[in-house]
C-alpha cells in the first residue's frame, strides 16, 4: 500500500488541531482521574479513552479518511503507552523518580513496556500508513537503547549521538524509495538527537557556543544535501541561540537594575549583530536554493 503524505491545507490544518486537541483532552482526563482514584481504578479508567479512540480511528480508516484516522490512532497510541505505565505503577514495577537520571538503574519492566509500545507502533504504522507514527518507534527505540546501555551522563550523550547518526543514514535511505513521507520524521528525530547530544557537551563557554553556531551551519548543509528543511530549521535555531548568547555578553547587561556590577549597556550591539546575522541567513538561503529546490516533505 502506498504511503499517503498529508498535504498542508486548511482542511489538514484544522484536522491536525482537532486531533491534537482530542489528544490533549484525553491526557488531561487521565491526569484528573489519576488524582481522584487509586492505581487500579486508573488502569480501568484509562481503558475508556483507549477503546473509544481506537474505534474512532478504525472507523475513519474504513471510510478512507487517512488523516483523521492517523491522528486518532496517534492519540490512541499515546493513551496505550499511558495505560501500560499505569499498569506497571499498579503492579509496583514502575521505576522510582528519585534515581537522579531517567537512565539510571535497572528498568527491566520499563524495557518490556517500551518493546510492547514499539511493536504496537509498527502494527499501527503498517495498518494506517500515517507518517507521524514514525516518531514513536524512533524515539522509544532511542530511549530503550540508551537506558539499557548507559546510566546517563556523557555515555548517554555518546549513544544519543550515534543513534542520531544512524537515523540520518536510515532517513536518507528511506527518502530514496516509495516510502519517502516516512523519512521526514526520521530526519526530525535524527536532528534533535544529534543536536541534543552536542548541547549536552557544548553549553557553557564561548568556545562551546561557537561550536553550536558552526554545527548549525553543518545542519543547513545537511538540509541542502538531503532536501529536508527540518535540518535547516533546527540548524538556524542553534545558530540563533548562540547569537543570543554572544549578544547578551557583548551588550553588557550589568546596567540593568536586576544585574549587579559596573558598566553601561552597549545598545548598538544587538541591532548590529542581528542585522549581520540576518544578511548572512539571506546569503545562506540563496546558497541552499542555488544547489537545488528542496522537495516537499
Amino acid at each position: 500500500m502506498e504511503v499517503r503524505k498529508p498535504i498542508w491545507s486548511t482542511s489538514s490544518f484544522v484536522l491536525y488541531v482537532g486531533g491534537l486537541t482530542v489528544l490533549g483532552a484525553s491526557a488531561g482526563a487521565i491526569r484528573y482521574l489519576s488524582s481522584q482514584y487509586g492505581d487500579a481504578a486508573l488502569v480501568a479508567w484509562t481503558l475508556v479513552p483507549l477503546v473509544v479512540l481506537f474505534a474512532i480511528a478504525h472507523g475513519f480508516r474504513a471510510r478512507g479518511e487517512s488523516i483523521p484516522a492517523g491522528l486518532f490512532i496517534v492519540a490512541d497510541l499515546v493513551v496505550w503507552i499511558i495505560f501500560l505505565a499505569a499498569l506497571l505503577e499498579w503492579w509496583g514495577w514502575f521505576p522510582d523518580d528519585d534515581e537522579g537520571s531517567p537512565f539510571a538503574g535497572w528498568h527491566w519492566a520499563l524495557w518490556l513496556m517500551l518493546v510492547v509500545a514499539i511493536a504496537t507502533a509498527f502494527v499501527d504504522l503498517r495498518q494506517f500508513r500515517f507518517p507521524l507514527l514514525v516518531v514513536f518507534p524512533t524515539v522509544l527505540t532511542w530511549f530503550l537503547v540508551v537506558d539499557v546501555l548507559s546510566g546517563g551522563g556523557d555515555w548517554a550523550a555518546v549513544l544519543t549521538l550515534v543513534i542520531g547518526l544512524v537515523y540520518l543514514a536510515i532517513g536518507t535511505q528511506v527518502d530514496a524509495g516509495p516510502q519517502r513521507p516516512y523519512g521526514f520524521w526520521v530526519h526530525v528525530v535524527s536532528a534533535l538527537l544529534i543536536g541534543g547530544a552536542l548541547l549536552q557537551w557544548w553549553n557553557s563557554s564561548d568556545a562551546d557556543w561557537a561550536l553550536v553556531a558552526a554545527t548549525g551551519l553543518v545542519f543547513v548543509g545537511i538540509a541542502r544535501a538531503t532536501g529536508r528543511s527540518s535540518w535547516a530549521v533546527l540548524g538556524i535555531a542553534g545558530f540563533l541561540a548562540a547569537t543570543v548568547r554572544f549578544v547578551i555578553e557583548w551588550t553588557d547587561l550589568s546596567g540593568f537594575p536586576f544585574f549587579t556590577g559596573e558598566g553601561g549597556i552597549r545598545g548598538w550591539v544587538p541591532p548590529l549583530v542581528f542585522g549581520i546575522v540576518g544578511l548572512f541567513f539571506v546569503l545562506l538561503g540563496l546558497w541552499a536554493r542555488e544547489r537545488q529546490e528542496e522537495p516537499a516533505a
